[in-house]
């Protein structure tokens, strides 16, 4: 059977009688795999990607006032920490909760209900007595369980309305809210605190999450498919926008289009997956490293460059959040390009080797048959090689006092690479339990954060212990390391797929 570039050939069938796609972009299929337009897609993506950055904006947004919270509280700088860590803990665990329950109630009230957890813990910071730390401690854990699963949420959504052709552009702006948070947050934070008090950003926040509340609920409609199905299957009216602008006018009463409801399942179970696990380890490892970076620069770049105020050190993190937003969308897209690539090259050797009559688009997009690890990971070592290079490069740059102009361009790259290997390794997971998307994702949130908060934790410490250039080659060695996953899980992937198949095809059966 004829290869290309390692890719098995699929048994696929003409799919006679069909008209011709649109365009390249959209494959030829029966019914399409959402009512919703291209435009509606983009503000349904938008929303969550909107509600998505709260989760690192209000755990970086509040670093700034930890001096005035030590002098309010009359607590020790140790003690004011303590409420970073379990925010951070707090921020591991919670989307495993609000993510499983988003995949069995729906994603609109789960996350409605998440926005309104964080705007009255919010308001709750904001008045806290200075005379309870406690209350302080027991706030930012509830403020850390209204926030931190609006990531896992959105990737829901994403996961509800796009199909795997177009997955990728999606998730590429999804990925630079959650993203860019770390990078805008202790920019935002140090001017209110500096202006207003460190209260002003408790208000802020609160502000901010009301807006997107609001916005939320007046027109994003459900996209639980085991609800909705593809968006023509009306739900019931506490699922509705106020605003029913999205999907207006294509309600059917088709079941066909709703997806069977499952029964629940725990997503713990998502770790026995090898493929899964070892995804989540390779990126949990770039994720910790990229989060050291942004935890680190407002330190080095004032010892290293004493002449900037704090304003200006501020105005660095635009560098990382620009390579974020524009490697986010320029990611996303070449990812799909990728898929439709693939997709049109099985196709075409199918028809070449004389099997005509197995070329039906719809089974070669089928999970069992599609190389889907192939064709979402074959960039990644250009992206890794990227993410390395300028690691090592900016950490030299600094230790050797080189112009600022070097740290902040390899800030944009480490930015850009970071980004894409997100949207890369998130479009992946929910491909392969696109049934489970939200609790794939807070499984993903639970092991970057769990890496990132113990980097962030040590990363001064190796700092001082080795200096600024051989920590930075030290922690680019850690991703260097972990690559191989990357090769294994494209070996290895289609298989451990077809035995989890095989497995649920013989449990639904014996049920």
């Amino acid at each position: 059977m004829p290869q290309d570039n390692g890719i098995s050939l699929v048994n696929v069938e003409e799919n006679e009688g069909l008209p011709p796609a649109v365009n390249d972009e959209e494959p030829p299929e029966h019914r399409p795999y959402s009512i919703y337009t291209p435009s509606e897609k983009w503000l349904i993506v938008c929303t969550a990607s909107l509600a998505g950055i709260f989760s690192p904006l209000t755990a970086n947004i509040y670093l700034p006032a930890i001096p005035l919270l030590t002098i309010a509280f009359h607590k020790s700088t140790e003690l004011i920490n303590l409420t970073v860590t379990v925010y951070m803990v707090l921020q591991g665990i919670s989307p495993m909760f609000w993510g499983t329950l988003a995949d069995r109630a729906g994603r609109r009230p789960t996350l409605l209900a998440c926005l309104l957890v964080l705007a009255l813990s919010c308001v709750g910071l904001a008045l806290v007595p200075t005379n309870a730390y406690w209350l302080l401690l027991v706030l930012r854990c509830v403020q850390a369980a209204g926030s931190a699963s609006t990531i896992a949420l959105g990737a829901g959504v994403i996961g509800d309305i796009s199909a795997p052709h177009e997955r990728g552009r999606y998730f590429g702006l999804w990925n630079v809210g959650p993203m860019v948070g770390p990078c805008i947050g202790p920019v935002l934070g140090g001017l209110l605190a500096q202006g207003f008090g460190w209260r002003a950003i408790f208000w802020f926040l609160c502000i901010a999450t009301m807006v997107c509340f609001v916005l939320t609920l007046a027109i994003l409609p459900e996209t639980l498919r085991a609800i909705v199905g593809d968006g023509s299957t009306p739900p019931p009216h506490l699922y509705r926008p106020l605003f029913p602008i999205i999907g207006r006018g294509r309600f059917s009463a088709d079941p066909s289009a709703r997806a069977p409801v499952r029964k629940f399942r725990n997503p713990l179970l998502l770790f026995l997956y090898p493929d899964v696990s070892l995804l989540l380890l390779y990126q949990a490892i770039p994720y910790a490293v990229f989060y050291a970076v942004v935890a680190s620069v407002s330190s080095l770049f004032q010892t290293v460059y004493p002449v900037l105020s704090e304003i200006e050190i501020g105005l660095c993190f635009l560098s990382i959040g620009g390579g974020m937003i524009i490697g986010g969308v320029v990611t996303g897209r070449l990812l799909d390009h990728d898929y439709r690539r693939i997709r049109q090259t099985l196709m075409r050797r199918a028809q070449e080797s004389g099997e005509v009559e197995k070329a039906q688009a719809e089974h070669v997009t089928m999970e069992e048959h599609f190389p889907i690890e192939h064709a979402r990971l074959r960039t990644m070592p250009v992206y890794i090689t990227v993410f390395i290079v300028t690691c090592i490069g900016y950490g030299w740059c600094l230790d050797k006092g080189a112009s600022i102009a070097g740290p902040l361009v390899l800030l944009f790259f480490i930015g850009w690479s970071t980004v894409a290997i997100a949207s890369i390794v998130t479009t992946v997971l929910v491909d392969l339990a696109p049934e489970m998307s939200s609790s794939i994702t807070a499984c993903n949130n639970l092991v970057r954060c769990s890496f990132g908060a113990a980097c962030v934790s040590v990363i001064n410490l190796i700092l001082n212990a080795i200096g600024i250039g051989w920590t930075y080659v030290l922690l680019s060695g850690l991703c260097a390391a972990v690559f191989p996953i990357v090769p294994l899980v494209m070996l290895k992937g289609p298989k451990w797929r077809a035995k989890r198949r095989a497995r649920r095809q013989v449990s639904e059966a014996q049920s």
